[in-house]
């Protein structure tokens, strides 16, 4: 058995069974470590759970990536119109990683009743068009099918709805505009099947889901033309790649964008998120390094006739270290269990119940706090912990080089 290993686990046990001054520093050093690990696990879980709500509510709405015609990039309306016969559709087997492809189109216009009036941009669907990442944003009645015949059924925001004072049921009648050609605009009488709530002021006031035949009809185009693509990815964090290569995989007419580029200022705020939790993740290092430094040093200072014996018996400095190291790793591993225990038991709890909400949901674009995690991530964060703590500790452990054989067996 190892030397070093075996006078640790020997000081481990005895110290269980005595009451020492060391006794409450070692208690609140493994505190430290468990309320560090705990507030970094709450800190990582809610920075991602965030960004990864954020992330599916915009990309819900708009696909990670677009294919547009070029006259169109600079638009949030479809202008010139995309054929439906490319190479990517309906499957786009010349890129991994693509879940979906889905063609769709957009008109501006207004919808008008007896009392107000709101500016919509009308987003045209078909029956490809992949209505389960919506599902979970359907706040009131059912979403629209337009499998069939052409119809007036809408899914419109519950922002543009109290708006309009409309609910579901509810008609109403809209007014798009035509090219500067036409004198008259087109309307169209549309009927309320849905209404949903993304939390983003951005979609919400403005967004609503028709058939893309009226699109196609108001723009006069061919039932083989739409207004471009959306394209959506297994992995997010491929987004800029899979980007690049989209662009390289279609003709030279089309051009690609992701939504980074759409909604630039939302993934700049988000990307923040890294910066804060890494600010967190080193001060809870720091304070609970520092609390092992000190419960290393009364444990050094408590065994001062023990580290004396051992030198006058032959023991090397660097053994005896090991010999407090050893006893250091035990205290820090207690804390990252209970810190663990504790931490994943707060975010299972708010991920299934959700216990917390913010404040003020508009600012955060979701009501309740969400959570997101995965092992590899813990696990991780426990090594670098432990490694870290560690390496903190190997500089006061030096203090043992320094204490002689004779005075040592002699200090009381």
């Amino acid at each position: 058995m190892n030397f070093e290993y075996f006078i640790a686990k020997r000081l481990i046990r005895g110290g269980a069974d005595k009451i020492s001054i060391s006794a409450p520093i070692i208690k609140i050093a493994i505190s430290a470590i468990a309320l560090g690990i705990i507030m970094m696990l709450i800190a990582i879980a809610t920075g991602d759970g965030l960004k990864v709500k954020i992330r599916e509510k915009v990309t819900a709405f708009n696909g990670h990536i677009q294919i547009y015609n070029f006259d169109n990039n600079n638009s949030d309306v479809s202008v010139v119109p995309v054929s439906l016969e490319q190479d990517f559709y309906p499957k786009f087997t010349d890129v991994e990683g693509i879940s979906h492809v889905q063609a769709v189109a957009s008109k501006g216009g207004v919808i008008r009743t007896e009392t107000t009036f709101e500016g919509i941009i009308a987003k045209g669907v078909g029956k490809d068009y992949n209505w389960n990442v919506l599902e979970e944003y359907l706040v009131e009645g059912e979403l629209p099918q337009y499998n069939g015949d052409l119809n007036g059924d809408v899914l419109m925001s519950r922002i543009m709805a109290n708006r309009l004072q409309l609910k579901t049921g509810d008609t109403f009648f809209s007014v798009f505009f035509k090219d500067a050609a036409d004198k008259l605009p087109n309307q169209r009488k549309f009927n309320i099947t849905g209404i949903y709530d993304s939390g983003f002021e951005e979609i919400d006031g403005v967004l609503v889901f028709v058939d893309i035949r009226h699109i196609q009809r108001m723009n006069k185009w061919e039932t083989n033309q739409v207004g471009n693509f959306e394209v959506f990815l297994d992995d997010f964090d491929a987004i800029d790649a899979k980007t690049n290569e989209i662009y390289g995989n279609t003709l030279s007419t089309l051009d690609t964008r992701n939504i980074k580029y759409k909604y630039g200022p939302i993934f700049e705020w988000i990307s923040l998120f890294d910066f804060n939790v890494a600010l967190i993740i080193g001060i809870m290092i720091i304070v609970a390094g520092i609390n092992m430094i000190t419960a290393l040093l009364v444990l050094i200072l408590e065994r001062t006739q023990m580290i004396g014996i051992l030198k006058a018996l032959g023991s090397a400095n660097w053994s005896i270290r090991k010999v407090f190291l050893y006893n250091a790793t035990y205290l820090i591993g207690i804390g990252l269990l209970w810190g663990n225990f504790i931490g994943l038991g707060i975010i299972w709890l708010q991920n299934t119940y959700k216990l917390f909400r913010f404040p003020n949901p508009k600012e955060y674009h979701v009501e309740f706090i969400p959570v997101h995690i995965d092992f590899f991530t813990v696990l991780i964060l426990n090594i670098g912990v432990l490694v870290l703590c560690l390496l903190m500790l190997l500089l006061p452990s030096y203090i043992i080089t320094k204490i002689t054989p004779v005075k040592a067996i002699k200090f009381e």
